[in-house]
């Protein structure tokens, strides 16, 4: 029963961070850094201190309340955007859309604060995101882009919307072989999905396999583990 409130409330709290970085208009970049911050290193760790029966000193940490959750993710943009932006965000763009969006408890300037350490913290201070699938789905697309006049077909965005929805359904993890492996997939996926079927003559599998040197048939597996869970595709 833990086990499934987890999963369940990280899915709402990955939500609230998908729609607060559209509110806030953040770039790609600073969103899916900040959910590879917030939902492949700091929720782990706190799912972790759950199972192993450990409690930190620290009321935004435990008990594990949504609303604490959601300012976690909003600091997880506030990183993320100190990373990426010039000028980044602060506190007055936060300090808003915490008040508005979060129902369950106020949080003052001070919290978002502390909560900013604690983050800190919890990942131990390693706030490196190059090396995560979003920046490996842009690089092949402008690389399939270069080769073949098919990849102006591929939408971006479509690339964003099933790595959203992998996110949401908790499956970045089920699927995280590697990023780059995981890249390749969701390009084929975004292939299939929104390049008119008469258009299908470019290899995209050899060609993806070639360039990553990922094993085709764990991108075979995971872009059928990705269709399986759209509703606009056709089975492969």
């Amino acid at each position: 029963m833990r086990s499934q409130q987890c999963s369940c409330l990280r899915s709402r709290v990955i939500e609230f961070l998908i729609q607060s970085a559209h509110l806030l208009e953040v770039s790609p970049i600073v969103k899916y850094s900040a959910l590879s911050l917030l939902a492949d290193r700091f929720y782990p760790v706190l799912v972790r201190f759950l199972r192993d029966g450990k409690s930190p000193d620290n009321w935004l940490l435990l008990p594990l309340r949504e609303s604490n959750l959601q300012l976690f993710g909003l600091i997880s943009i506030w990183v993320s955007s100190k990373m990426h932006d010039t000028p980044p965000l602060c506190i007055k763009n936060l300090k808003p859309l915490a008040d508005k969006y979060i129902k369950e408890q106020h949080f003052t300037t001070r919290d978002l604060l502390e909560a900013k350490i604690k983050f800190f913290k919890v990942i131990e201070f390693g706030i490196g995101v190059t090396n995560i699938a979003f920046n490996f789905v842009e690089e092949l697309l402008i690389q399939l882009r270069e080769v073949a006049r098919v990849g102006e077909h591929v939408k971006f965005e479509a690339c964003m919307d099933i790595m959203d929805l992998l996110y949401e359904k908790e499956e970045t993890s089920v699927l995280y072989r590697s990023p780059r492996s995981l890249a390749a997939s969701i390009l084929v996926a975004a292939y299939l999905i929104t390049v008119p079927k008469r258009k299908w003559e470019f290899p995209v599998l050899p060609w993806v396999k070639f360039v990553t040197s990922c094993k085709e048939e764990e991108v075979v597996d995971c872009v059928r583990y990705i269709l399986n869970r759209t509703l606009e595709y056709q089975p492969l």
